[in-house]
């Protein structure tokens, strides 16, 4: 303040008076700026990004010819994965100071991984031809090499694909996206390479990652949503049609195919609904409407008649029952109630008709075959039912296995639980949620369940070795390693 009045006191003019609370606006702005970086800087060093970021925001607003405020906004977001938002400040940089070899080297190393590789090669070429580091020249040479390499390579890729060589093109594109792996034309060409090679999964990969490098990238969920379509996942099929609406309402390939899958993911939830409420008949027509809906593909039509079996059966057997109060010896009857029943896993039930059945016909095979699959069915049942412990049918798919497991790994992990008895328990219940997974996920584990023996307890495996076992006592399973849980939902 002193100063302040000093000065004002040495102001002859209006003029003066002008210029000097001018001087005073600026020098007093300097120092804000000042702070800012100087606090952007130590928050940057400790970790804390985002109060580094908003110091920076206010050093660039403060002063926008600050190259130094940029440079250091676009370590911020370099250290925060956003690539996008650090290329302007990078360029900016470099507009404002030319000779700034370390601002050109870092935007030269982004415009590469993002497969801009004339615009990358110009910046490595003019750090070259300033007055570099001896590591940057070393730097800037190896890029500049690596650069010239990818270009031969994405020539090559493009002439593989043209020419249908989709396994070519696949790994010579493979090597691109190693050093360009945001470049988002390369990865949509491999996922078309993939979807023609028939490899849906690393498809789905390449076109979820397109999907954020580009923020409009209609294209991307629209072909996500036809891919899980076709796969018989409807649901993930309209979560993804959904995303392309939002970015294009009018967009009409999506808008046609949004209309398609949740006309079917409607009749399915609804056949289902059905189904709860015992309403089998209703159930049937719904999913015969299903396969009208969707003809060509193979997964809902398999998916509806297993349903419609399942529907059907449990209708069967007050319907068999009936039959049989007037004729309690038909033996045709007697199997279908039995199979019926075992569809419904009342195994007890199922023995007693194929017993009764064998009584009036004892050289029939698919009674003797029927009764040996119930009494097994019973034995394991009266052990360890991993359907049961996941409380899922026999016919339950993957993903309806993988979802009932997430939900009741969730409710008893025994991080949950504060009472040493109720943790122990959990622990207890939490083992048996992991091992029913580990089996039913698994297509040889299931088979050699569904046969009537556990893969899980070793003396079952008569001495044969399977992978948990000694892990966790005779269970032979230990889903939480040495120490403390980490537990992580997994999706295989």
């Amino acid at each position: 303040i002193r100063h302040c009045v000093l000065l004002t006191s040495q102001a002859n003019s209006l003029h003066d008076m002008i210029l000097l609370l001018f001087t005073l606006q600026l020098s007093f702005q300097d120092g804000v700026v000042d702070n800012h970086m100087e606090m952007g800087k130590k928050l940057l060093a400790a970790g804390q990004l985002a109060d580094a970021l908003s110091h920076f925001h206010a050093a660039v607003d403060g002063d926008p010819n600050n190259y130094l405020a940029y440079y250091r906004r676009a370590t911020v977001f370099l250290a925060m994965g956003k690539s996008k938002s650090a290329l302007p400040d990078l360029s900016k940089v470099i507009e404002l100071k030319p000779d700034f070899t370390s601002a050109r080297l870092q935007r030269g190393n982004l415009l590469l991984k993002h497969g801009k590789l004339d615009e990358a090669e110009s910046d490595f070429k003019k750090v070259l031809k300033s007055n570099p580091t001896d590591k940057e020249e070393k730097e800037a040479q190896s890029q500049l090499t690596k650069s010239d390499e990818i270009q031969r390579l994405v020539v090559e890729a493009h002439s593989s694909y043209e020419n249908k060589d989709y396994v070519t093109a696949a790994s010579q594109l493979d090597t691109i996206i190693e050093t360009c792996n945001w470049d988002v034309r390369s990865r949509e060409m491999r996922a078309e390479c993939f979807i023609q090679m028939g490899e849906m999964w690393k498809a789905i990969s390449d076109l979820k990652a397109t999907s954020k490098l580009r923020n409009d990238n209609t294209q991307a969920f629209y072909k996500l949503s036809t891919i899980y379509y076709n796969l018989g996942d409807h649901e993930m099929s309209l979560n993804e049609v959904r995303e392309c609406l939002k970015l294009d309402p009018d967009h009409k390939q999506c808008y046609s195919h949004y209309k398609l899958v949740k006309k079917l993911n409607k009749q399915i939830q609804s056949a289902e609904e059905l189904i709860q409420e015992q309403r089998y008949d209703d159930a049937v027509s719904k999913y015969e409407a299903v396969m009208k809906t969707e003809p060509n593909v193979h997964h809902y039509s398999l998916l509806a008649k297993q349903r419609i079996c399942h529907a059907l059966s449990s209708r069967a057997i007050p319907v068999c029952s009936e039959v049989l109060q007037s004729d309690p010896q038909n033996v045709n009857v007697l199997k279908d109630r039995a199979e019926a029943y075992v569809q419904e896993e009342q195994y007890e039930e199922a023995i007693k008709d194929y017993e009764t059945a064998g009584q009036h016909s004892e050289n029939d095979r698919q009674i003797k075959e029927g009764l040996e699959k119930a009494q097994r069915l019973l034995k394991q049942s009266q052990k360890r039912d991993y359907y049961k412990i996941l409380g899922v049918k026999r016919t339950a798919q993957k993903k309806e296995i993988i979802k009932a497991y997430r939900k009741l790994a969730q409710q008893w992990h025994p991080d949950n639980f504060q009472d040493p008895e109720e943790k122990k328990a959990a622990e207890k219940k939490f083992i048996d949620i992991a091992q029913a997974k580990e089996v039913l996920t698994d297509p040889d584990m299931r088979n050699k369940f569904d046969r009537g023996e556990d893969p899980m307890d070793p003396e079952s495996q008569q001495g044969h070795h399977h992978p948990f076992y000694g892990f966790h006592g005779s269970q032979g399973f230990n889903p939480f390693g040495s120490g403390s849980f980490n537990f992580k939902f997994g999706f295989n």
